[in-house]
């Protein structure tokens, strides 16, 4: 595998709670594979129950790269994964063994396999005044005025996401460029040779009841608890981008004395479930995607053979 040309690649895709660590699990104790996290909240250290971090008994078993790299109130961006990433796949292949990437986070994938568009560096000038702004319109009210400048970027972004809604408007203000604009023209990406699984059940309702069940897990695990520690550091505030992840974001306005606990969930399931529906979105857009559902007795099996097929090698 050292020598090819073109580095076989699997990639574990999939929306959250659908059971991609379970898959990845089954192919690593088969051996000769060696896993990739692609987790853009998974990055940062402290940050365990709420990402739905590997525990250390199953990190045991099935080490991840790219996990605890970042403390919070520090960057990562896809391109320094894609970097990263293609780094540890020349490792990986090198040793012999299949590199295997595995998560949820659709923005990372798309830096590996299609090259990233060349955007301007954050300008804190034009973000502390979008800030300001949203202080007084909220967020769907800068929503209103992406769709007015870049009406391709507002229908892919959620009135209530900040982050890109503040990223659209920033590139639109520095560069006076619309940000679907500047996607369209891309660089890079991997020269790797991608099979690509995707793990969701069929029935939403099923993957909705995974999302309902796991936050619920999340709190009885000491979510709370998590966040109170991580809000306890001075670096770190509401609007830091690790803490604006999906469920942190939601116990902060708890913490903040904000609704009841059944409040709390309610909100941070459903922005959960809004998530899942956008990692979906990016799946079905996706070109060459084989599906996998995990509530199939032998989507395992299943897997495997894919990959068998990809691979050009007899099942493991």
């Amino acid at each position: 595998m050292s020598g090819a040309a073109s580095p076989p690649v699997v990639c574990i895709m999939g929306p959250t709670g659908a059971g991609k660590t379970a898959l990845a699990l089954d192919l690593c104790e088969r051996g000769g594979v060696e896993l990739i996290s692609v987790d853009s909240a998974q990055v940062y250290r402290r940050m365990d129950i709420g990402t739905a971090k590997p525990d250390a008994a199953t990190l045991t078993r099935a080490p991840h790269f790219l996990l605890d790299i970042r403390e919070p109130w520090e960057t990562y961006s896809a391109a320094e994964f894609a970097a990263d990433a293609a780094h540890l796949i020349g490792e990986i292949t090198g040793r012999g063994n299949l590199p295997v990437l595995v998560g949820g986070t659709m923005l990372y994938f798309r830096a590996l396999i299609e090259g990233l568009a060349v955007l301007p560096d954050a300008d804190r000038e034009v973000r502390a005044a979008l800030e300001r702004e949203a202080a007084v319109k909220g967020w769907p009210g800068l929503h209103k005025e992406l769709e007015r400048v870049d009406p391709n970027a507002a229908s892919r972004i959620h009135p209530n996401d900040p982050q890109r809604i503040q990223r659209a408007l920033e590139v639109f203000r520095v560069t006076g460029q619309p940000l679907s604009r500047l996607q369209a023209d891309k660089s890079g990406g991997f020269s790797g040779s991608f099979l690509k699984l995707a793990v969701s059940p069929l029935d939403r309702t099923t993957l909705h009841e995974r999302i309902n069940a796991r936050f619920a897990a999340m709190l009885r695990q000491g979510f709370l608890d998590e966040v109170k520690e991580l809000m306890s550091d001075p670096r770190l505030t509401a609007e830091t981008p690790a803490m604006r992840a999906v469920g942190y974001r939601q116990a902060i306005t708890y913490l903040a004395g904000h609704g009841s606990v059944e409040d709390l969930k309610a909100r941070g399931s459903a922005a959960t479930r809004q998530l899942a529906k956008r990692q979906l979105t990016w799946l079905r857009h996706l070109d060459g995607v084989s599906w996998l559902d995990p509530t199939e007795k032998s989507w395992k099996s299943a897997a495997r053979s894919h990959i068998a097929r990809f691979l050009h090698t007899p099942v493991c």
